[in-house]
């Protein structure tokens, strides 16, 4: 069913500030409500120790909690909140995870650079205009900078570098200002860096960049102004991100600018350099690390320059709630289809035979229909029925002994587009118990698992297995089977195929005992 009016908010959590924005579903676009920002330098110490700071902590808390408020006011039905390069440094990001969902009840989620790129890109698809050609992507945050190519409006490849401006300047030029030594060894590596992105990216002739974030609204503002009269820079009106509006949306910074610009905020200390229109005192201590950047990185792929977009990370989280929850949206064709290409790209990578996959899909598929009333599953777990169902043998790729371990391991930890990191976590723990074994608590692949979802993972497990137990390597004689739920029992009709089915009627029959300890009723199984 089409969700016609629901509000979300999308919390970015970054290396340099913390975002919040929050949306409301209109005619099934998203209709933006509220905008919050609050610099709050998390990754500052943990670039130089590995460990966040108990006052970046406190001034992130601060930060989120008047978040909090904005969001309860709003009426918010869903949120999701995610943390990027500084908590997947941070070797006591747990502490902090933990301290945050005491104080706001919110669970944080820590994506990777991939994921990241990812949402990135699909905030920018949805929302801009013009990007229907080939695009590139680029986003310098305060702990990473993701670069992404994309073609017709469809992510082709994506790569997360460590060349965040706090990073970057943590780690080469804390002076102020920049020592030359510092800068030439921040370049070199810059240069190293952008050597593995074009082992996997090689755009060629790109005519569009476009560039988020706030070094890269600062250097579009900077730029503008100096180009321009002060008194006309002056009268600009500005956006939410802090980029002049108008300005900075409409015009390309070419290389040659930002290689000039960035020549003259190295000359400047932070002082001068926070008087620099679109900078700011916030925005000095980073600039000069963000500007060489984007001139390195402009040059190396010979790009014409690039536009600034005030859309990011956030937009990218809105953007995907808006595609899971309302059928109707223009995004959620296209990003079903890209989510399922995703997991076909991975069954692909790790040896599946989707020949032999796509019945035990099938079958699970019926089953979830047949069994809605007995099961009474959430809406989302039949998507994560069908991902389990096709993955269920990637763990074959590392070992056939003991391979449902390996599969377990493999969906969890492989990035697969459009999953969080706790769906994986369920889809690979239904995936992982097709052998002997039984779901527990304290097993591996439960202990991440809320546990308000154990339950719904168990019945998961049984449909699986009984999928499972139809398809004993029959994928030429696919046996067909009717299911029908009586108060006390559940009968399975099998259609008898060319071979015969009595295999596949003794491993049915195998899941009696396991299924009435779940659902609670008798499994009789016979053939029409």
């Amino acid at each position: 069913m089409p969700v016609t009016a629901a509000t979300f908010a999308a919390v970015d959590i970054g290396s340099n500030s913390c975002r919040l924005k929050i949306a409301r579903i209109v005619a099934h676009r998203l209709k933006v409500l509220h905008e919050d920002r609050e610099v709050t330098r998390l990754g500052t110490s943990v670039f130089e120790t590995g460990l966040i700071s108990p006052d970046a902590m406190a001034m992130t808390l601060k930060a989120l909690k008047r978040f909090q408020k904005a969001v309860q006011e709003h009426g918010v039905e869903q949120i999701r909140v995610v943390a990027t390069a500084a908590m997947r440094d941070a070797r006591n990001a747990q502490a902090f995870l933990t301290w945050a969902k005491a104080e706001t009840g919110w669970t944080i989620e820590v994506i990777s650079g991939l994921e990241e790129g990812r949402l990135i890109h699909r905030g920018i698809m949805t929302y801009e205009l013009g990007t229907a050609g080939k695009v590139i992507l680029v986003d310098v945050g305060g702990g990473s900078c993701e670069i992404t190519l994309s073609e017709q409006k469809r992510l082709k490849e994506t790569i997360s570098l460590s060349l965040g401006a706090v990073r970057l300047t943590q780690e080469f030029i804390p002076m102020d200002p920049p020592s030359e030594e510092g800068l030439a060894r921040m370049k070199q590596f810059i240069a190293r860096e952008l050597r593995r992105a074009h082992k996997r990216i090689n755009p060629g002739i790109v005519p569009l960049v476009i560039a988020t974030s706030g070094t890269a609204a600062a250097l579009a503002e900077a730029h503008a102004a100096l180009a321009k009269p002060v008194a006309k820079a002056g009268r600009a009106t500005r956006s939410a991100s802090g980029a002049a509006a108008g300005v900075a949306a409409a015009s390309i910074t070419t290389p040659k600018e930002v290689r000039r610009l960035a020549a003259k905020l190295c000359k400047m200390n932070n002082t001068e350099r926070a008087a620099v229109p679109g900078v700011g005192p916030k925005r000095a201590e980073i600039i000069v690390a963000g500007a060489v950047v984007y001139a390195e990185l402009l040059e190396s792929f010979n790009l014409p320059g690039f536009r600034y977009s005030d859309l990011g990370l956030r937009d990218g989280i809105l953007a995907q709630m808006l595609a899971e929850k309302d059928d109707r949206a223009t995004a959620h064709q296209q990003f079903e289809k890209e989510r399922w290409e995703s997991v076909l790209t991975t069954a692909k990578r790790f040896g599946v035979n989707l020949r032999q996959a796509e019945p035990v899909r099938n079958h699970t598929m019926q089953l979830y229909s047949d069994l809605s009333a007995l099961h009474q599953l959430p809406g989302e777990y039949e998507n994560w029925l069908a991902v389990a169902a096709t993955l269920s043998d990637t763990g074959k790729f590392i070992n056939h002994q003991g391979h449902h371990r390996h599969t377990q391991y493999v969906i969890s930890s492989t990035e697969i587009y459009g999953y969080t990191m706790q769906q994986r976590t369920i889809i690979s723990a239904i995936a992982r118990y097709l052998g002997k074994s039984r779901p527990q608590p304290g097993d591996r692949a439960m202990r991440n698992i809320p546990a308000q979802e154990h339950t719904n993972v168990l019945k998961s497990v049984v449909l699986l297995r009984l999928a499972t137990a139809l398809n004993q390597d029959r994928a030429s004689d696919v046996l067909k089977v009717f299911a029908r739920v009586y108060p006390k029992r559940v009968l399975l009709e099998l259609q008898e195929g060319r071979t015969g089915a009595e295999l596949e009627l003794w491993s049915l029959r195998k899941e009696a005992d396991y299924f009435r300890e779940v659902f609670g009723r008798e499994l009789f199984v016979r053939l029409v």
